[in-house]
């Protein structure tokens, strides 16, 4: 018997499902690294896939050439006005006044001379005063007669230049003296007047009242001749010695001048031409001008080929940051939680709607579908359906982990589009919308249903996005027609993807969920016909799961689906479970201990072969393989444990008595075991009233607890103590209590005899409970 016993063991043992397939929602970071090595090779793909250029749509027409097609731009560009900054800078450069600079050498070279001239001539006679006649007259360049000389000799003539002349010089000398006033003539502004020993510089817009050579030499002449009246032959003395010594005191610097045009002329900004993205540069038929032709250079030299590498890098840089993002929003556990086939199917969905961008950036409709040549690239933008990838995400996953997958999707189709921050904002926002709706959506008639709102939230952003980047309102009547096929496309993309994703990647979709809620299941009905006892044990459970979860904030509908199938694994073998055995028989008593463990532990691995065969998907089926974690039959092994010392066989090991788990790995999971456990264990108590139902349940409760069964599960002590008031609840309304008829009274009392109640076997699976 015992080697049977052993046989059937390591069968059941051996075909157990791994802890990594039944609890592959926790799987640790390893089981998932193929999926994420398929995810980032993914964002890889379209990282470089966006920089690619292969629009070759632009075609380069010289100017007189008549064009053959319409030419739109591909993308915003600004290209330099050559001419147009030419000129302004030009026009900078002639405001600019020139710089003239004062110095006072002039006057003093010109009064130094004087003077010494005047003394060597004093000095001198005989014949050196002629030979110094000659001399000063070749340095002078003038002639000088014996007369002139001896006028200069006389005292009244120095006294005159010294008193009168001279300082009349200087004074008309400090406020500039320029050489001929015909240098003017170019500066229309005024002029720079640089006073050269202390480097102070004054802006003469007037210079009518700057006075050049021939000016003082006529302001000289009136002053000796009419305000002094002085005699011809004096006159003639100070005209012979200060004319050749006079020069202009304000010189132009051309230097300085150049200098600072040059560095005004750097400071102006150049002109560009505007080019927007989908502007028509030249229509078919029209002769292409020097402009157009230079737009089209500029396009064409900046056409999307060849590769940009280093902006491809970026992109994907920027991808595996948003990744950081997640993997810090996450918890340790909730990343692990990600299996590979999760991060294979977001892989998948980053892949077509990511493509599906970049097919509509390269791709054209012949003669544009009847849409303006400007708006239509900008209109085939705002068209794509990615808020529907985010519908689709959110049929399956976690609201944190869609919103940090639709940024990643919405970035990269952004860049397929060659699109600024309003796409990126249109795509984006409205993923987050469409995933809040799908979140809400119970049935499939509300996610008909919520194509409506998305598309009011999608207009109210296209709007904005109008307004904020294109600045056109003209566009923005034709663009809401677009808004709206995008929102229709997103809902198809749920409606139509959804189901075949579900079907190839084996996810439950809350749709799927409420199908199998319906009572009318082949499963269930085989259940209630085979097993009622099960099945009725699976109402109450599914029931108090419902409401726990509620409690908890946990996923309702999901875990009451899977406590409904938790069992169905019973359906084996039905008549081996006490709630389906009628009280005549019960099969256990005829069987060792040990192979009545093996056949309780048998309906977990056969709840999950019947959840895959009947395509209940891996969600309900990790929390069937979950149920009962690694609990201890304790009835059976405490069985074991008094036949093993009566015989004086070896002692029983318990790990065979235990479930093979793995340990619940969710909190829906946790709350299955619970609900299962207080539930069974309930079918014990003798007068349930309100207070023993309370103090059974924190029994049950602490028990599991200290066990470490809800170790992996997320289920804290705040949750542990809402589910207790819960579960309180609920069964004190099933065990409540019940007026006794007086004909059961009156039975007994004319039988003289109270009346049997049968007496069954005890219930193994409740008995493990309530140990």
């Amino acid at each position: 018997m015992s080697e049977i016993v052993d046989k059937v063991k390591r069968k059941i043992k051996g075909q157990q499902p791994s802890q990594a397939s039944q609890g592959s929602r926790c799987c640790p970071a390893p089981h998932g690294l193929p999926g994420f090595v398929f995810f980032l090779a993914a964002v890889f793909t379209l990282s470089f896939v966006a920089r690619l250029g292969l629009d070759n749509s632009v075609r380069l027409f010289t100017a007189g050439e008549i064009a053959t097609q319409d030419v739109a731009a591909d993308q915003s560009l600004q290209i330099e006005d050559v001419e147009a900054t030419s000129r302004k800078r030009d026009q900078v450069a002639d405001s600019q006044p020139p710089v003239f600079d004062v110095s006072p050498l002039p006057y003093e070279a010109l009064a130094k001379s004087a003077e010494d001239i005047l003394a060597s001539v004093r000095a001198a006679g005989g014949e050196d005063l002629e030979k110094l006649r000659w001399q000063i007259a070749e340095n002078l360049n003038t002639e000088i007669g014996s007369d002139i000389i001896e006028v200069w000799r006389q005292d009244d003539f120095k006294a005159l230049l010294q008193g009168e002349v001279l300082p009349w010089l200087k004074q008309n000398y400090e406020p500039g003296v320029v050489a001929s006033t015909a240098l003017f003539a170019p500066f229309k502004n005024g002029v720079l007047m640089r006073d050269l020993p202390s480097m102070m510089e004054t802006l003469r817009v007037d210079t009518r009242d700057v006075r050049d050579l021939k000016q003082i030499k006529d302001d000289l002449e009136h002053k000796l001749k009419v305000s002094m009246n002085k005699p011809f032959r004096l006159r003639k003395a100070v005209y012979t010695l200060i004319y050749p010594l006079l020069a202009p005191n304000m010189t132009f610097n051309q230097d300085i001048t150049q200098a600072r045009k040059r560095e005004i002329t750097r400071a102006v900004e150049p002109l560009y031409y505007i080019i927007k993205k989908g502007e028509v540069i030249v229509r078919q038929g029209e002769r292409v001008g020097p402009i157009q032709q230079l737009k089209l250079q500029a396009l064409y030299s900046h056409r999307k080929g060849p590769y940009n590498l280093l902006r491809a890098f970026g992109v994907f840089g920027m991808c595996l940051m948003f990744l950081a993002v997640l993997y810090i929003s996450l918890e340790r556990s909730g990343i692990k939680r990600i299996r590979s086939t999760d991060w294979v199917f977001l892989g998948v969905i980053l892949l077509i709607f990511g493509m599906l961008a970049k097919v509509a950036d390269v791709v054209t409709l012949p003669g544009g579908g009847g849409l303006p040549e400007a708006t239509r690239s900008i209109y085939f933008a705002f068209s794509l359906p990615m808020a529907g990838a985010a519908g689709i995400l959110a049929l399956f996953f976690s609201k944190r982990l869609c919103i940090l997958v639709s940024l990643i999707l919405s970035f990269l189709a952004a860049n397929m589009v060659y699109g600024g921050i309003g796409i990126f904002c249109y795509y984006f926002v409205g993923s987050m919308i469409y995933i809040y709706l799908m979140k809400r959506s119970e049935t499939r008639s509300q996610v008909l249903k919520s194509v409506l709102p998305l598309l009011a939230s999608l207009c109210a952003i296209w709007l904005s996005v109008n307004l904020m980047e294109l600045g056109d309102p003209a566009m923005a009547g034709t663009g809401l027609v677009f808004v709206a096929l995008s929102s229709f496309l997103s809902l198809l993309a749920v409606v139509g993807i959804a189901p075949i994703m579900e079907l190839i990647f084996g996810y439950t979709s809350r749709f799927r969920l409420m199908e199998l809620l319906n009572l009318e299941q082949p499963l269930l009905q085989e259940l209630m016909v085979k097993a009622p006892g099960t099945y009725h044990h699976a109402l109450i459970v599914s029931n108090m799961v419902e409401a726990g979860a509620r409690a908890i904030g946990a996923n309702p509908l999901l875990g009451k689906v899977a406590a409904l199938y938790h069992d169905i694994g019973k359906l084996k073998n039905p008549h081996y479970f006490i709630e389906n055995i009628s009280c005549k028989e019960n099969r256990h008593n005829k069987l060792a201990p040990s192979m009545s463990a093996l056949i309780l532990i048998a309906h977990v691995k056969k709840g999950v072969e019947l959840a895959r065969e009947h395509r209940l998907g891996q969600q309900i089926t990790d929390l069937i393989g979950q149920h009962h974690g690694t609990t201890l039959i304790a009835y059976f092994h405490h069985k074991a444990k008094e036949l093993a010392e009566s015989k004086g066989d070896d002692p029983v090991r318990e790990e065979d008595y235990r479930y093979p788990g793995p340990k619940p790995q969710s909190k829906e999971a946790g709350l299955i075991l619970l609900a299962d456990a207080i539930e069974a264990s309930s079918r014990t108590l003798v007068d349930p009233t309100p207070s023993r139902i309370k103090g059974h349940i924190q029994n049950i409760v602490r028990k599991i607890y200290t066990e470490g069964e809800l170790d992996e599960s997320q289920l804290t002590l705040k949750d542990l103590t809402l589910l207790t008031d819960t579960f309180h609840r609920i069964l004190t309304g099933i065990f409540h209590q019940r007026i006794e008829y007086p004909s059961a009274k009156a039975v007994e009392a004319k039988n003289g005899k109270p009346r049997e109640e049968p007496v069954c076997a005890v219930d193994p699976k409740t008995a493990e409970h309530a140990a």
